[in-house]
């Protein structure tokens, strides 16, 4: 499978006329999706937009999944991330929290403005988290009648990843076995995979007790580390356990996993 992300699909605002879309937001518990990733560093095997081209798939083929039930768009992501400390790596483009803040509360604005019921932020970076979030609280303040939510993607595995992966507690971190299994799946084609197999496994060091192991492996403290810290590489986990089969596996799951938020969006959305 190779994803193309913005097409004439049903599902697309971007390949919409302006009238379909408004007959889209027009109907009731319509759902407007806004996937939100990053252009940084991962590593020498993974090109630097992983996690835009992730979380882009994961908005359009989730909601193609229940477009035929309830009316919902996804716009084109938004590729620039909160990243700044994957920037002494290199390879990372990155702007100020409050002006991916606002970019994102602007845009649903617009949506809401457009006659969309929901916002749903679809983020695919770890460093955006805390801005999606609060990103809810600012827009769903402003508008009492839309349903706001944020979800990062990944997180949606939490119950049932140790079921698929391989790895043990930090083989699937930045550029690990679960983004190459997925982009394996999803785009092989920008996968290098003839330097995975020379790549550094590093399953993370931290001098702290209570920080996150790794994605699925969260701890209740959090501490600023510039990326070289952790990672010559850019790189932590263990790419040489990645498969298509198995990005295969763990996008289909992801996706049934989304189809029941943009389910449950729909109905309390007045659908």
């Amino acid at each position: 499978m190779v994803y193309r992300s913005i097409g004439a699909e049903d599902v697309s605002w971007g390949g919409r006329t302006h009238s379909e879309v408004s007959d889209v937001a027009d109907s009731e518990g319509s759902v407007f999706v806004l996937p939100v990733g990053s252009i940084e560093q991962h590593g020498h095997h993974l090109p630097t937009a992983t996690d835009t081209v992730l979380v882009d798939a994961v908005a359009q083929h989730g909601a193609e999944r229940v477009a035929e039930d309830l009316p919902v768009l996804v716009a084109p992501p938004v590729w620039a991330g909160y990243s700044p400390h994957h920037q002494s790596i290199g390879g990372t483009l990155t702007v100020n929290f409050e002006t991916l803040l606002h970019v994102v509360e602007d845009l649903a604005d617009a949506a809401v403005e457009a006659g969309f019921d929901a916002v749903l932020l679809l983020n695919g970076h770890g460093g955006n988290i805390s801005l999606v979030d609060s990103a809810v609280s600012t827009i769903g303040t402003e508008y009492d009648d839309v349903k706001v939510a944020s979800l990062t993607y990944f997180r949606l595995a939490t119950p049932w990843i140790d079921e698929v992966r391989d790895s043990d507690v930090g083989g699937i971190s930045h550029g690990g076995e679960f983004e190459t299994s997925l982009m394996a799946h999803l785009r092989p084609d920008l996968v290098r995979d003839d330097v995975i197999d020379d790549v550094k496994i590093v399953y993370g060091s931290d001098p702290y007790d209570h920080t996150a192991d790794e994605m699925f492996d969260s701890g209740p403290l959090g501490v600023y580390r510039p990326f070289e810290e952790y990672s010559e590489t850019g790189a932590i986990g263990d790419p040489s356990l990645a498969s298509a089969e198995k990005g295969a596996e763990l996008f289909e799951r992801i996706l049934d996993e989304l189809e029941v938020v943009l389910t449950q969006l729909h109905e309390q959305s007045g659908g």
